[in-house]
């Protein structure tokens, strides 16, 4: 314990995605119903990749990644949201709070990173097809991958050493549904202003930079695809590439108008409802926009239904 107006290790509390009354149940059960979808589909899409030889490629090797990261990020934020609509506690500990915003930070910042190299993938697939075996081997996936999580935790670490050993004012009411580094800075009771600006630094550097390497590679893959004489050839690389800018779009835009904007121009209510898609819908939507604009994958799908109904006539 410290002196003053600062304490130390002592408990938050989470106001929550809305103000906590009647509908609690009610709010229970929905969230609970998005988060068994989403936890089924992309484990489903894990599964399929793993044990279809067919989708043994470069491509679908991140997308199991990315499917992986959903499946982490709504199990650090939504079982937390979802107990606290039937519970009479809203707290959460200085040390649970510390490790879900190290967490959610390294995932947010392996996925965006991820999401860039899921766009080279395409571009070199696309735009020099030959030299794609070599470019894309097994063990540049893994180096990319390595690289993703390394750089990601890294940032996060640095982020959440820094603000979790700064003084607290007595308030220790958190206007959110979880803890990420944006809702702990109103908390702060000293000018961390010189830290706010290394903070939209790193969103601008994880966030931005992949987000524009991603447009200039599809700009460079729409230019291919319009060139072919196969219109086969167009619809499937049209249909690839757009499941793709779809996800990064979504994800994209809501992380940059959250971590790339200072605090005195953030509203918590708006920043709520944008944490909401970066933490609930797309995760839901990942695995389906892949899954169903995707032949193969539903080809995967369908043998293992296939495989599973077969094994039980046996």
């Amino acid at each position: 314990m410290k002196t003053g107006n600062q304490t130390v290790e002592t408990d938050f509390t989470l106001l929550g995605l809305f103000q906590y009354g009647p509908m609690d149940s009610f709010l229970f059960v929905a969230i609970a119903i998005l988060f068994s979808v989403a936890l089924t589909g992309n484990i489903t899409l894990i599964l399929l990749i793993r044990l279809d030889s067919r989708l043994h490629t470069p491509m679908y090797f991140l997308l199991s990644q990315l499917s992986f990261i959903n499946v982490m990020y709504i199990s650090t934020t939504v079982p937390k949201m979802a107990v606290n609509f039937l519970s009479n506690s809203k707290t959460i500990t200085f040390l649970g709070c510390e490790i879900q915003t190290f967490v959610f930070t390294v995932l947010g910042g392996t996925e965006a990173l991820l999401l860039g190299f899921m766009s080279y993938d395409r571009y070199v697939a696309i735009c020099h097809p030959l030299r794609y075996p070599v470019l894309m081997r097994k063990r540049i996936c893994w180096f990319m991958v390595t690289c993703v999580w390394t750089s990601s935790s890294l940032n996060s670490l640095i982020h959440t050493i820094y603000i979790f050993q700064l003084p607290f004012c007595p308030s220790r009411l958190i206007n959110h549904f979880f803890c990420e580094i944006p809702s702990l800075v109103p908390l702060v009771c000293q000018d961390i202003s010189k830290n706010e600006y290394t903070v939209l630094l790193s969103g601008l550097i994880i966030l931005l930079l992949p987000f524009t390497a991603i447009v200039a590679s599809y700009a460079c893959v729409l230019t291919v695809v319009f060139q072919m004489s196969s219109g086969k050839g167009q619809t499937k690389a049209i249909s690839t590439c757009s499941s793709h800018l779809l996800v990064a779009s979504l994800f994209y835009m809501t992380t940059l108008s959250t971590y790339t904007m200072p605090h005195s121009i953030h509203s918590p209510q708006q920043d709520k409802v944008v944490a909401v898609f970066y933490t609930m819908i797309t995760p839901l939507l990942n695995p389906f926009i892949y899954s169903l604009r995707n032949k193969e994958v539903i080809g995967a799908l369908r043998r293992l239904i296939g495989l599973c109904i077969f094994v039980q006539k046996i």
